[in-house]
């Protein structure tokens, strides 16, 4: 039952009268096949009956055509959809992509940005080879000082000694001289009572 269901309305198309011809060409049929005509009236119906039938053919032909020609483009609309999903897949990706390569770059701007304040306070200092100059330099100018302080401290040493010696010169002539004092005021004392006794 559901096959000539569909069969009707294949050969009904979109409507053009193809069910009315089938129902023609079958009561033509069955009156053709139950008269009593003459050869040359039969064989006009036959012809009739044939021409319907042609022209039912043609309109199932056309509708199968434009069946096949429906189902080819439900296919060809679905590669569409498929390779717009895939597009749309494939962007989200690159957007994906995109955005990680514009933190890379934040990433690398703000590292030459930090690089680029480095570099100018490294250079408004002396290079190592200026500096190690400048080391070298200092390290002679503080031998040389500590080569003045030894020198300075020797001299220093010398001067106390020499010093010391100075004083202990001058409290022994201080002492001689008192003891010298002391010798001629005893000797003048005692050189006294005798003049008196003269």
């Amino acid at each position: 039952m559901d096959e000539v269901i569909r069969k009707r309305l294949l050969m009904d198309g979109d409507g053009a009268g193809d069910d009315r011809r089938v129902n023609v060409l079958l009561k033509s049929f069955i009156k053709w096949c139950h008269s009593n005509v003459t050869p040359e009236e039969g064989f006009a119906q036959y012809q009739r009956m044939l021409g319907i039938l042609t022209q039912c053919e043609f309109s199932m032909g056309k509708t199968l055509l434009v069946y096949d020609m429906n189902l080819r483009e439900m296919e060809n609309y679905e590669k569409i959809y498929t390779d717009i999903e895939q597009s749309i897949s494939s962007a989200h990706e690159k957007i994906a992509e995109c955005k990680k390569e514009i933190q890379r770059a934040k990433r690398i701007r703000k590292n030459r940005q930090e690089y680029d304040a480095l570099a100018k306070v490294i250079q408004q200092h002396p290079d190592r080879h200026e500096t190690m100059k400048q080391l070298e330099a200092l390290d002679k100018e503080l031998q040389q000082l500590s080569q003045i302080k030894e020198n300075v401290e020797d001299k220093l040493e010398l001067r106390k000694k020499q010093f010391h010696v100075l004083l202990s010169t001058i409290q022994e002539l201080q002492q001689t001289l008192e003891n010298d004092e002391k010798m001629e005021s005893d000797e003048a004392s005692q050189e006294s009572p005798v003049e008196n006794g003269d």
